[in-house]
């Protein structure tokens, strides 16, 4: 036994099978303990350390002792068995002696695993070959089966290869029902040899049941999968081209896809039932349930295509107006104002059809309130019915501004706060969140230090820097000392601290990282990663060396707003227990504290004065000191950019740490276009926590960063804009290019996030909207921010309710795009992007100018209205056009 042991941690397969062999099956089962041991010996070891020689020869090892075919298939699937597996005809040939139910079992089970578990498909097909037992079709057989024949290149086609499959139907059906083909999609291909080419040739041949290929075929479509599953099965349902019978079969299930599967697939579905519906092979009411699932539906080019096929078949056949009609008043509620009309001439072209039909009529009526105002008159005139009372004079509606909520103090108890810790390890967290995390761990390690590293231990226990020196990837030493490149997270800033309260991290270490910084980062960008760095650096520091009953700069509100009383409190506090305050602390609770409100503010230094302290003294100067300063500023270009310069900030610049002191340098655009791989993105949410009165400074220094989404496609920075709108201090040219960038974002969740900021702003009636229109309309202009995703993002702010405020902004942006547009043969390169999309904003105008009975003149706008054509930017140019015009005296 010791020979086998032996063998097998040398790593010597061949050697292991063959004693193995020699043993009888009890002799085998005793040697299971022995192989156990080794493998979590091995286990323990560093990856760097590990002989993965030993792997293929434990692998055999253990599939040849143990008896039961639940044992061994877990044996064989191990995950520490994946990274260097035994050959698969080493496994096939030592488990050749079992009997062929046990091997059956083994199969079955391996084919059970995840397709994570990476075993072998060849492994599993042998046992399954040599057993002779039905086919596992699983999600790791099916997909290790596809991977196996598309990877097998040579002389024989792909068809052929298939066709020499003895259990083609039943895996074909599997391949139908994987949940998702994202593993083996790019094996598929296109064209003649392609999966789809050859399962078609199968079942025309007669070797794959058809009808079952076909209505499989269809039901995956209708069941939908991963995002480009349509990409294999949509071409392959072209080229089993159904018969006009067997498309007939299947009119409901067309009727689904065209509502409701993606965009290809809808269209495919559509072009299938206006052939029918052209040949006679729909019914009235059949068209109709199509229709109004279709014109419900974005596309626009879908919805234009059914309302030619309804005008198609209305002309043919006018006595199906009854049933169709109102079908084609469905798209009476479609956003486009051009579909309306397209769906409006329908039915003035056949509503005389209507007239025995009073149900229809009603229906059909029923829906022109959903028309824009000049298209409703129209209605109303053909329909014979009266346009409706006078609309009520607009009102706006915004939704009303968040309030900043109160922060909850602390955690009382340890483990209360391990478990925050925990919870903002693990998945992050807001400001609240965070700062709540950082007093507590201050409050609970200055009480009672042991008691918390006690409540502490499970988190701790799973992090990088608790675990064997061999494990480390970085040694916590080099990773959070003075070397460090790059300033901490807040991820790292917590594991700092932690690892600083387990006395993981020496003194030395820490009093030298705070003490020095990283000289590799002079981004301003990085000023805000800066001061959280130190703040981080500071409280580890005084973790392990001066322990601190609370931090200062712990903010009041979720805006990172500290009221003064509470600062001076505070103070008092320090004072009675003779603690010394850190500077960085210190520091940012002065940025923090609440300047605005003057009589509180004044009211406060007073308290403060007579703690008779440093701190007490320089909070009162700082209190009667006023509104914080604003810095000068100035605009700049830089490519398709519009960038602000910012002056310096005096009041930061004495009597605060360094890192503080960036705050208040000027910034330039040679700043802002540095490159830099500051990539800690998440602490754009504490940049206006750090700053919550002075918005512009914040402002300011995000303003690259916003660019970067608009005009590099950049995902996820503008979501601190909400952040910014919810703060202090005055909204101005910074503020304002921010959320222009905002809601020209490349990405839906950033736009979606800019139009948030805009209605906080408008709420709060901190929205220069002319400055705003103005900003974007010079934008579009340079090709920062392009027309349809701005205009994405005013439709979506117009919805709810805002139309006033996305009038008054589009009524400065519009001038400038068609002055361009007044000028388009003569104007340079750069201005050609912004007359595309111009359509989809006059769209976005018009529907807000005539919500909201806006009248006047708008510049440039009554060349583009008089231009030739029906393109949509010249229909949506009249229409805003006709809204503005002043109504005529009756």
């Amino acid at each position: 036994m010791s020979a086998v042991l032996e063998a097998v941690r040398a790593g010597r397969v061949g050697e292991t099978a063959l004693l193995l062999r020699k043993l009888p099956d009890a002799e085998r089962r005793s040697l299971l303990p022995g192989l156990q041991k080794l493998r979590k010996e091995i286990r323990a070891t560093s990856w760097a350390e590990r002989d993965g020689r030993t792997y293929p020869a434990l692998q055999v090892a253990g599939a040849m002792c143990h008896s039961g075919a639940a044992a061994a298939a877990a044996w064989i699937a191990g995950a520490d068995m994946r990274w260097r597996q035994a050959p698969v005809e080493t496994l096939l040939k030592v488990l050749a002696d079992r009997d062929t139910g046990w091997q059956a079992d083994v199969a079955r089970r391996l084919a059970a695993r995840p397709l994570s578990a990476d075993v072998p498909f060849e492994l599993v097909a042998g046992l399954v070959r040599r057993s002779g037992c039905e086919v596992p079709v699983t999600e790791a057989y099916v997909v290790g089966w596809v991977r196996h024949v598309g990877h097998t290149w040579g002389r024989v086609s792909l068809v052929d290869r298939l066709r020499a499959e003895p259990d083609l139907a039943a895996l074909v059906k599997g391949l139908f029902e994987l949940s998702d083909l994202a593993e083996v999609r790019w094996l598929f291909g296109d064209g003649p040899g392609s999966w789809q080419s050859s399962l078609a040739e199968l079942a025309h041949a007669g070797t794959l049941d058809r009808g079952a290929v076909l209505d499989a075929c269809v039901a995956r479509l209708l069941r939908g999968g991963g995002p480009t599953d349509h990409r294999v099965f949509l071409p392959l349902l072209v080229q089993l081209a159904p018969t006009r019978d067997e498309e007939r079969e299947r009119v409901a299930d067309w009727t689904a896809l065209a509502r409701d599967a993606v965009s290809p697939v809808a269209s495919h579905a559509q072009s299938v039932l206006a052939a029918l519906a052209l040949d006679g092979g729909l019914t009235p009411r059949q068209l109709a349930e199509a229709s109004e699932g279709l014109l419900f539906r974005a596309e626009k080019k879908l919805v234009r295509a059914q309302l030619v096929l309804l005008g198609k078949v209305l002309a043919r056949e006018p006595s199906a107006a009854p049933e169709l009609l109102p079908a084609v008043a469905q798209a009476f509620g479609h956003e486009d104002t051009q579909v309306q009309e397209r769906a409006l001439k329908l039915v003035e072209r056949h509503a005389g059809r209507l007239d025995g039909d009073a149900v229809a009529r009603s229906e059909v009526t029923a829906a022109v309130g959903q028309l824009s105002p000049a298209l409703r008159v129209r209605a109303a005139a053909v329909l014979g019915v009266a346009p409706g009372p006078e609309p009520e004079a607009y009102q706006e509606v915004l939704p009303p501004a968040p309030e900043p909520l109160r922060l909850a103090p602390a955690p009382e108890s340890a483990l209360e706060l391990a478990e925050e810790v925990g919870a903002l390890l693990a998945s992050g967290g807001d400001v609240a969140a965070f700062e709540r995390v950082l007093d507590g761990l201050a409050r609970h390690a200055h009480r009672d230090r042991d008691a918390l590293r006690e409540a502490l231990e499970p988190t701790a226990a799973t992090r990088w820097w608790r675990q064997p020196e061999a494990h480390r990837r970085w040694h916590a030493e080099e990773y959070f000392g003075p070397t460090r490149r790059g300033f901490l997270g807040i991820e790292d800033g917590l594991e700092l601290v932690l690892a600083a309260l387990y006395g993981v991290v020496s003194t030395a270490t820490l009093l030298a990282a705070q003490q020095g910084e990283p000289a590799d980062h002079e981004c301003p960008r990085h000023e805000f990663s800066r001061v959280l760095d130190v703040r981080f650096r500071e409280l580890a520091c005084r973790i392990r060396t001066e322990p601190q009953p609370l931090l200062l700069a712990t903010p009041s509100w979720s805006t990172g707003l500290l009221e003064p009383d509470e600062l001076v409190d505070r103070l008092d506090t320090y004072r009675r227990l003779g603690v010394r305050a850190g500077d960085a602390d210190f520091a940012q609770a002065l940025l923090r504290v609440r300047r605005g409100d003057r009589a509180r503010a004044l009211a406060a230094a007073g308290r403060a004065r007579t703690l008779g302290t440093p701190e007490g003294e320089r909070l009162a100067r700082w209190l009667c000191a006023g509104h914080p300063a604003q810095p000068t500023s100035a605009r700049r270009t830089s490519g398709p950019r519009i960038l602000v310069e910012s002056g310096e900030v005096l009041e930061v610049q004495s009597h605060f740490p360094e890192a503080f002191r960036r705050l208040g340098r000027p910034v330039t655009v040679s700043d802002q276009r540095r490159y830099c791989y500051h990539w800690v993105q998440e602490n754009h949410g504490t940049w206006s926590a750090t700053l919550p009165e002075q918005r512009e400074l914040v402002a300011v220094r995000l303003l690259h960063d916003l660019s970067e989404a608009a005009v590099n496609d950049q995902r996820g920075t503008a979501a601190a804009l909400p952040l910014l709108a919810e703060s202090g201090g005055t909204a101005g040219e910074s503020t304002h290019l921010c959320v222009a960038y905002g809601l020209g974002a490349r990405h839906p969740e950033d736009r979606l996030a800019a139009v948030d900021a805009l209605l906080v702003l408008a709420a709060r009636g901190q929205l220069d909207a002319e400055r705003l229109g103005a900003d974007l309309g010079q934008l579009v202009r340079r090709g920062a921010v392009k027309p349809l995703r701005l205009a994405e993002s005013a439709r979506t702010a117009a919805a709810t309710g805002a139309n006033t405020t996305i009038w008054e902004m589009l009524r400065h942006t519009l001038p400038v795009l068609l002055a361009d547009l007044a000028t388009a043969g003569t104007a340079g390169p750069g201005r050609a992007g912004s007359v595309r999309g111009l359509g989809e904003l006059l769209s976005v105008a018009a529907e807000c100018a005539e919500r909201t009975g806006a009248h006047g003149e708008l510049p440039h706008l009554s060349g583009a209205a008089a231009r030739r054509g029906a393109s949509r930017l010249v229909v949506q140019a009249r229409r805003l056009r006709d809204a503005l015009a002043e109504p005529v005296a009756a």
